[in-house]
């Protein structure tokens, strides 16, 4: 509602200003509300802020990595070591009290140790630093040209949204102006069963023109209420694009029929689709495939880390000078035998940069063919909408000059219907041939991507 309300604010706004906004005006506008409120295009964005944070990842894998680490064991039996401190020492001790006449070394026991601790912890914090590793460098200028690639998917849709946006407001606006068209002959239609009613009372006319003056009006009705349904079925679509309420009014001016000024219109040659964003982005995916390409023949690359231990261990959770240590030193991984597999990536991805390469140059030859039909249409459009306007005039005459007749009894009442007919059909085409030409222009600006998402 308070939506709704907005737009008739803005609407009166216009009027009382009296300088109402062009129809290309309120149709950026609209585009301008798109590109904001799309929601797919709302769904790549976060798909880009996810590659942003992957690409945050990757470089973080340059910075140490530190943790804590903590263990406690209770252990009893298991390997045992034994140590025979009691037949070492015995003999030695029998000789001292001898020696000395007293009992002052007594015997010991061997000793059995437990290897297993018991009772014991071992807490340290651990630090480990990649010093040479060669994936780490190349996942990072992966995850960058992910990034583009996300920032050029976005521009794709951008540009097809564009199109869309600029089509169902076409859409809508033909509908409108067949509704008016069908109104006026309604108006004409209705007014015919009234004169020849009038004429029959007074004994002037037939019973038949009444009835085909009635059917008349039930055809045009029911062509008026299809068009009804087409404009509200373009509205609904169109602001399903910019994520509104379905039945939210649509701002339009009217449009000058005869106002159509051709410009002609470039060629496109590879030049031109050179510079789209498909192409783009085809490129940058040739990109990553070399740089997995590269990261499967640094396999053999050897790895080197660093690593840091500080921390404290002990029985019975005693901490002291003793139970302080530090662990340092550094880690070295090289490959020496993987059964070929390293080989059999490199082949692989091999492969896919040249079937990428035969995808790059089939689309090339698309773009461009694509482009080249575009034009063809805008022109084909174009002298339709003459041939159109043509009609029409021709029409219009017509249908003035036997309405004159039939009022003064010259002409019959079925050729004053053929001519409004006419009249009504040619109007129609204009119509259509109107928007077909601005649709095809919109199809034009996308296959050359000329659209400027700056205006």
């Amino acid at each position: 509602m308070q939506r709704i309300l907005k737009q008739k604010l803005f609407v009166l706004l216009l009027i009382v200003a009296g300088s109402p906004l062009s129809a290309q005006e309120i149709l950026n506008r609209y585009i301008g509300e798109g590109l904001s409120n799309n929601l797919l295009l709302i769904e790549k964005k976060g798909n880009l802020e996810k590659s942003l944070l992957s690409l945050k990842e990757a470089k973080s894998l340059f910075l140490p990595t530190t943790w804590l680490e903590t263990q406690y064991t209770l252990a009893s039996g298991g390997r045992s070591i034994d140590i025979p401190v009691g037949d070492l020492l015995n003999p030695v001790y029998t000789t001292l009290n001898q020696l000395t006449s007293s009992n002052a070394f007594p015997k010991i026991a061997n000793v059995s140790e437990q290897l297993t601790p018991d009772n014991f912890y071992d807490a340290r914090i651990k630090t480990i630093l990649p010093l040479i590793n060669p994936d780490l460098h190349i996942n990072r200028d992966i995850k960058e040209q992910q990034v583009s690639l996300q920032q050029n998917e976005i521009e794709i849709y951008k540009r097809e949204l564009v199109r869309e946006i600029k089509t169902a407001y076409y859409q809508y606006r033909m509908a409108t102006q067949a509704i008016s068209i069908y109104e006026n002959a309604l108006v004409v239609v209705r007014q015919n069963v009234k004169v020849n009613q009038s004429l029959l009372d007074n004994g002037k006319g037939l019973y038949a023109y009444i009835s085909r003056a009635e059917s008349e009006v039930s055809t045009v009705e029911a062509e008026l209420q299809s068009a009804k349904n087409d404009q509200n079925n373009a509205q609904a679509y169109f602001n399903f694009l910019l994520n509104k309420p379905l039945s939210d009014p649509i701002l339009t001016d009217p449009v000058n029929m005869q106002a159509i000024v051709y410009t002609d219109l470039p060629v496109p040659d590879s030049t031109v689709v050179n510079k789209r964003e498909e192409i783009k982005g085809l490129q940058i995916a040739r990109s990553i495939g070399n740089n997995v390409l590269k990261m499967n023949r640094a396999y053999g690359t050897p790895r080197l880390n660093t690593f840091l231990d500080l921390g404290s261990q002990g029985f019975d959770f005693k901490v002291n000078n003793k139970s302080f240590f530090y662990l340092a030193g550094l880690q070295l991984q090289v490959p020496l035998f993987t059964g070929k597999r390293n080989l059999y990536k490199i082949g692989q991805t091999q492969i896919d940069l040249k079937n990428l390469s035969v995808t790059t140059t089939h689309t090339l030859k698309q773009l461009e063919l694509a482009a080249f039909v575009s034009r063809n249409n805008v022109l084909n459009a174009y002298h339709n909408y003459l041939s159109a306007v043509k009609q029409q005039e021709a029409a219009q005459r017509y249908f003035t000059l036997i309405d004159r007749g039939y009022k003064e009894g010259i002409n019959s009442f079925i050729e004053q219907l053929d001519a409004r007919n006419q009249l009504t059909g040619s109007q129609l085409q204009v119509n259509i041939q109107t928007f077909r030409y601005y649709s095809a222009l919109a199809d034009y600006e996308r296959q050359t991507a000329t659209y400027s998402f700056n205006q």
